[in-house]
Parts: C-alpha cells; sequence; structure tokens
C-alpha cells in the first residue's frame, strides 16, 4: 500500500489528512474535553504525551498497522479526528471518531464515507467493524441509519459491522446527500 494514496482524502465539504506531530495540542484539547470525551477512553498526560503518542503512533501508519486522520473543512479549520486500525485481510476496525464545534453540518456521514472509503476502495477489505459506548445513542442511532448491524453488545459496549456491498450500494446516495444543502 502507497502511503501517499491514503495521506490525504478528500470529500465534498472536508478533508481527511493523517496527523501530524503538530496535531498534538489539537488532538489533547479533544480528547480532554468534557464536550468530547464522554464516550472515548479515558486520556493522562499533556500535550507532550499526546506528541509522544503520535510518535509511537507514526511507526504503526508507516507500517501499514493504523491510520489515523485529522478532519478538516476545506478552510483548513479542523474539526475531528477519525481512526482506522486492527487491519486483517477482511476487515479493519474503525474508531476514536470525534467532530468539534467547527464541523460542518453534514460531517458525521460525510467523514465515515471518506474514511470507510479508505477502508474498502484503498485497503481492499469487506467488512468493518466498529463498537459505540451503550450510552452514546446518538452515534448508535447514526450506524443503525447508515445501516450497520448489530453484531452483540456488552454492558459498555454495542459492536456492529458494516460491509463492503453495503458500503458501495450507499455511496451514491450518501455523495448525494452532502452535495445537496
Amino acid at each position: 500500500m502507497e502511503l501517499s494514496l491514503i495521506a490525504r482524502v478528500e470529500g465534498p465539504n472536508l478533508i481527511l489528512r493523517l496527523i501530524k506531530l503538530d496535531d498534538a495540542a489539537y488532538v489533547h484539547s479533544l480528547r480532554t474535553n468534557p464536550l468530547y470525551n464522554s464516550h472515548l477512553s479515558k486520556v493522562t498526560g499533556n500535550v507532550q504525551d499526546q506528541r509522544a503518542w503520535i510518535e509511537g503512533y507514526q511507526a504503526r501508519e508507516s507500517a501499514g498497522q493504523e491510520f489515523y486522520y485529522v478532519i478538516e473543512r476545506k478552510d483548513g479549520t479542523r474539526c475531528g479526528l477519525v481512526r482506522l486500525y486492527d487491519f486483517d485481510v477482511e476487515s479493519f476496525s474503525w474508531g476514536s471518531w470525534v467532530l468539534d464545534e467547527n464541523k460542518t453540518r453534514k460531517a458525521a456521514l460525510e467523514s465515515t464515507i471518506l474514511s470507510f472509503g479508505v477502508g474498502f476502495d484503498a485497503l481492499g477489505v469487506q467488512l468493518v467493524n466498529v463498537d459505540v459506548r451503550v450510552a452514546n445513542e446518538h452515534a448508535a442511532a447514526f450506524y443503525r441509519r447508515l445501516g450497520m448491524v448489530e453484531t452483540h453488545r456488552t454492558d459498555q459496549d454495542i459492536f456492529f459491522i458494516y460491509t463492503r456491498e453495503q458500503f458501495d450500494t450507499g455511496r451514491t446516495h450518501h455523495l448525494k446527500q452532502l452535495s445537496e444543502n
């Protein structure tokens, strides 16, 4: 896999770009902000610790083990994060997804379609695995509207799958939605 092919993914209103060291303060601010972190794993430390984590992540990125994207509006304003990881021949996991107050109106749909496109089109897998905290009813409802299928749940998490076939079937419709006002 040529990293340059997935380093920057552009949609109608958003751009996904691989995270850089100078994103550490932004990532830390999202991950420690109670408005955005209630359904994410807890983060400790400071911006320098986040920077060190990104350095470690970049080795995994170079090895093709995971891809962590900053979501930006077309004007360059950062508005979120999303990560693809746990790749195998047939599937990948998708998560660490957070959108902030700078997001576009349809940022949830667009960032999902763009990032799933990396997994399905660029990496060639057939299935994405998504888990969401049970308490994150808003995200779970979004996943269901997209057509994801719940496979199981624990007291803490709901687990969904979404197939390449579902993605390919819905892509044209979703892209049309993103172009509408």
